[in-house]
């Protein structure tokens, strides 16, 4: 019996390394400047963190600090438009200087987690946030709504990177001055 338990946990790690070894490495876009990545950007859908699950007017907002780093302010009305206004600041690490598309994000020192900048238009107002883990998105714009067919590209984007476009939720945003 023991011989038997023995080949089949073997058996499950050879299938889990095999899973893994066949997903493609995440990208990021080849360069991205970071004096224009900075401002604000509207969270249009998301493969939501725990905080984000009831995230109504969702903005992340950078700017870039004297030292390099990237201060970030990630705002939202929690439950509906009128609800509590949610504000956290955490702090982004640029991992990867040559191309400045690979991020730390520290919420909680020392803890950084992976953010990648895996698609950016080419005028800097739409772009796509993963994690190596493939575990949360973020589609983002720099105004609070995007026609259909830019979403259904980001869409179909991120399932091109791997992700499961069924678990997107889109963000209600206000359109500007209705706020």
């Amino acid at each position: 019996m023991k011989i038997i338990s023995k080949l089949v946990m073997a058996g499950l790690v050879a299938l889990s390394v095999a899973a893994c070894a066949t997903r493609a490495p995440m990208p990021t876009v080849e360069s991205v400047d970071l004096t224009k990545f900075m401002g604000d950007w509207y969270v249009i859908a998301n493969i939501p963190t725990f905080i984000e699950r009831e995230a109504y007017n969702a903005i992340e907002s950078y700017e870039l600090d004297s030292d390099g780093n990237i201060a970030t302010t990630f705002t939202f009305n929690k439950g509906s438009f009128d609800g509590p206004l949610r504000t956290y600041n955490p702090k982004g690490f640029v991992k990867d200087k040559t191309n400045n598309s690979l991020w730390g994000m520290q919420f909680i020192w020392p803890i950084k987690a992976d953010y990648r900048i895996v698609y950016l238009n080419q005028d800097y107002s739409q772009v796509i946030i993963g994690r190596k883990a493939r575990d949360y998105l973020w589609l983002m714009a720099r105004t609070p709504q995007i026609s259909d067919a830019d979403y259904q590209a980001l869409v179909r984007e991120s399932e091109r990177l791997g992700y499961d476009p069924e678990l997107l939720r889109k963000v209600p945003q206000q359109r500007l001055g209705e706020r």
